[in-house]
């Protein structure tokens, strides 16, 4: 009681009441006029002068999936292979991963964890960051597939220790993935409108979800031209449900996104532009001008140390906020858009009444990383432990060296 409220709707309660019961919310009101029975609560928890979120989640994430990047041995988000829609990232999250509980310090509850590589990379589902094993954190299983859509241009590194890049070439073999990649989607549509099958195809049953609605297709795409060529590509199959990841040049497209119905994933803002010639700031704003077009848009973390860098999900927001979108819009770009994006809205991504209680307290503005301090942490309504290897190091070393 008595902490601002931050509801992931755009609202703000500046004086809010809350009420948990069996992990879900059962009260939310205004604490200057509402009145409840203290005995009613086992615990009441006054939050003065605190700033009250939902938990954020991170989609697109590798979070479990690895633990140093640079030990292959801790890898273990992709598979060898170009087309693997049955591949299931979920059967390989490891909730005993200690990147995970750095990543809950910051307020980051929940998260879908994403394979990686090929034209088609498999199947995420979503987590709540807590639980002994997979079936634990399991939050939806299969939630959608991952298609990586083939480049137009690129380059090839010249030196990847200093980074060095030759000039951009045509890809070659362009039409030649994009036609493999139709052929897929022409086998699987015609497969789930089969009704009886002598033998199951594990490829095809992966990736019926995505024809009759029950799963999201997610599309990794950044280029202008090849973005066009995905929309075409959602149309002549109809689908449903499709999700745009990445979208660095999703601004140039805004109206045609609508038109589809077509959301998307930002990616990090703390990042530079994808080529020369691009405002110097356009991944700061990049939200604002989706948010002003009125395209659905929620941002991610994808790239170099994804899964430590998860940590910083709430600064990538502060980062939008400063270049266009208020504060508000800001916090539901990582909690209720994302969830809506994923298909979970109905159940969390906000406080309401009703929901899941996944929601923290920070003694600081959670999106500036000066003064977030997460205080609290709940989980459906379990209160989880925000200490981390990283903050036991600190202790020790502070008290080492006597420092305050």
């Amino acid at each position: 009681m008595n902490g601002i409220a931050h509801l992931g709707t755009d609202s703000v309660i500046q004086n809010s009441l809350i009420g948990i019961k069996d992990g879900k919310i059962t009260l939310l009101a205004d604490a200057t006029t509402a009145k409840i029975d203290r005995a009613a609560y086992e615990e009441v928890i006054d939050a003065t002068g605190k700033n009250i979120y939902p938990g954020f989640i991170a989609p697109n994430s590798t979070l479990g999936l690895t633990e140093i990047e640079a030990v292959r041995a801790t890898n273990d988000f992709r598979e060898i292979g170009s087309t693997l829609p049955n591949i299931r990232s979920i059967i390989a999250y490891n909730t005993d991963s200690k990147i995970i509980p750095t990543v809950r310090t910051n307020g980051i509850l929940m998260a879908q964890i994403t394979p990686r590589g090929g034209m088609v990379s498999g199947t995420s589902s979503i987590v709540v960051l807590d639980g002994w094993n997979w079936e634990d954190a399991a939050y939806k299983i299969d939630d959608g597939i991952h298609i990586n859509w083939p480049n137009m241009v690129g380059r090839k590194a010249l030196d990847e220790d200093n980074g060095t890049f030759g000039p951009y070439e045509k890809n070659k073999e362009y039409i030649k993935q994009t036609n493999e990649l139709k052929k897929l989607f022409d086998d699987a549509k015609a497969y789930s409108e089969t009704e009886i099958k002598e033998e199951k195809n594990l490829r095809m049953e992966s990736m019926k979800g995505i024809f009759n609605g029950t799963q999201t297709l997610y599309i990794h795409s950044n280029d202008v031209k090849e973005i066009v060529e995905a929309v075409n590509f959602v149309k002549k199959y109809e689908l449903k449900r499709v999700v745009l990841v990445g979208g660095k040049d999703s601004w140039l497209v805004t109206d045609l996104l609508k038109q589809n119905n077509i959301a998307v994933m930002v990616s990090r803002t703390h990042d530079l532009p994808q080529y020369p010639e691009d405002d110097v700031d356009l991944p700061y704003k990049l939200p604002y001008l989706l948010q002003k077009a009125g395209v659905q848009f929620c941002l991610n973390n994808e790239g170099g140390m994804e899964a430590a860098g998860a940590r910083n999900l709430p600064f990538l927001a502060g980062t939008a906020a400063a270049y266009g979108l208020t504060k508000e819009q800001a916090v539901k770009s990582i909690t209720l858009s994302t969830a809506k994006m994923l298909g979970i809205d109905k159940t969390t991504g906000s406080i309401e009444v009703g929901k899941d209680a996944t929601l923290f307290i920070s003694n600081g503005d959670a999106l500036d990383m000066r003064t977030n301090n997460v205080e609290k942490a709940f989980i459906k309504g379990k209160s989880i432990d925000l200490d981390n290897e990283q903050k036991a190091l600190y202790l020790k070393y502070k008290n080492k060296y006597g420092l305050k």
